[in-house]
C-alpha cells in the first residue's frame, strides 16, 4: 500500500472513461504549516493544489500549469502552480480569512472565494505564449468550477471531487481529489454507474487515506482497467537566494529606502513557502552596486 502522497490515472480497457485520483494530505499540510492558513483558507488552497498537481499528469518535461481563482471574496486570489515533476506550490491572498461553517463539518469555501470572478488555467508549454483558458466561477467551491472548465473549455465532460479534512487542531487530516472524465464515444451507462459509485463512496478526503488502487477498483466495479500513470507528488517552492537577489536589484530606490528606514533592513517574503529573506543596508547596497556594474 502506498502511504505517501501519490496520484494515479487509469482507463477502462475500452478507453471510454479516464479516472485520475490523488492523495495530497502531506503536501497540503506542508502548505498550511508554512503559510499559517486558517481552516477555510487551508481547504481552498488544498483543493487548488490538489487539482493543479492532478492536471500536471498531462505535462511534458519542463512544462507547468497554473490554476488561478479569484471570485471577489475575502480570500482573494487562490493560486496553484504544478510542474511536470509532480511538484506543486501555491498560496491564497488572505491566509487568515476564516468563515463560519455552512453547516456542521462543511467549511464555507465558496463564500470565502466568491463567485464574482473567474477560474483560469494557464498552460506553459515553453512556447512563445502560454495557453490560457478562462471560465466564470459557478460556485467558488473549486471542484464544481473546475468541472465546468473541463466541460466548456476542453470539451471533456467531467466529474470533479476535491476535499480537505481539517482536524480540530487546525492541521490537515486528509486531502485528495478525483477526476472522472468521459472520452469520445463513452458509454452513458458506464459513466452513470461510475458516477453513482463515486457519489455513494463518501467524502474524497476520507477515501484517499486508504489504498488508492483498491479505491479505483471500488469505483470501477466490474469494469477492467489499466493503470496508465503513477507518480509521487510533493509541495515544493522554487524560490532561492539568487532569485530573491534579482528581485532586490529590480526594486526602486524609493521602496528600498522606505523599508530600510522603517525596519532597518530589507525583507523579501515568499508567498508560496513563507520563507523570509533578510538583507542589511550594506548587503542591499552591495547587491545594487553589483547589478549596476553588469
Amino acid at each position: 500500500m502506498d502511504s505517501g502522497d501519490i496520484m494515479l490515472r487509469v482507463m477502462d480497457r475500452d478507453r471510454m472513461i479516464r479516472v485520475s485520483i490523488a492523495r495530497t494530505t502531506a503536501l497540503v499540510e506542508e502548505a498550511r504549516a508554512r503559510q499559517g492558513t486558517s481552516p477555510t483558507a487551508t481547504a481552498a488552497l488544498g483543493r487548488a493544489l490538489t487539482a493543479a498537481v492532478m492536471m500536471g499528469l498531462d505535462l511534458k518535461d519542463d512544462e507547468s500549469i497554473t490554476l488561478r481563482i479569484n471570485g471577489g471574496g475575502p480570500l482573494g486570489t487562490v493560486l496553484a502552480v504544478a510542474e511536470s515533476d509532480g511538484t506543486v506550490r501555491g498560496y491564497v491572498g488572505n491566509p487568515a480569512v476564516d468563515l463560519p461553517e455552512k453547516y456542521r463539518g462543511k467549511l464555507d469555501v465558496g463564500g470565502a472565494v466568491g463567485t464574482d470572478g473567474f477560474l483560469e488555467v494557464i498552460r506553459d508549454m515553453r512556447l512563445r505564449s502560454p495557453f490560457i483558458g478562462r471560465v466564470p466561477l459557478q460556485s467558488g467551491e473549486i471542484a464544481e468550477d473546475l468541472a465546468y472548465y473541463f466541460t466548456l473549455s476542453e470539451q471533456i465532460p467531467s466529474l470533479v471531487s476535491l476535499g480537505v479534512l481539517i482536524e480540530p487542531a487546525g492541521n490537515v487530516g486528509g486531502a485528495g481529489g478525483l477526476f472522472v472524465q468521459a472520452m469520445p464515444g463513452a458509454d452513458d451507462e458506464l459513466l452513470r454507474a461510475v458516477e453513482e459509485r463515486v457519489l455513494e463512496a463518501g467524502p474524497i478526503s476520507n477515501l484517499v487515506q486508504g489504498d488508492l488502487v483498491e479505491l479505483v477498483e471500488r469505483i470501477m466495479g466490474d469494469t477492467p482497467f489499466d493503470i496508465l500513470d503513477r507518480k509521487e507528488v510533493y509541495f515544493r517552492c522554487r524560490c532561492s537566494l539568487n532569485k530573491v537577489e534579482s528581485i532586490v536589484t529590480a526594486l526602486s530606490d524609493e521602496d528600498i529606502q522606505k523599508a530600510l528606514e522603517s525596519q532597518g533592513r530589507l525583507e523579501i517574503h515568499c508567498n508560496f513557502c513563507g520563507e523570509v529573506y533578510t538583507f542589511s543596508e550594506d548587503e542591499t547596497r552591495l547587491l545594487r552596486e553589483g547589478a549596476d556594474q553588469e
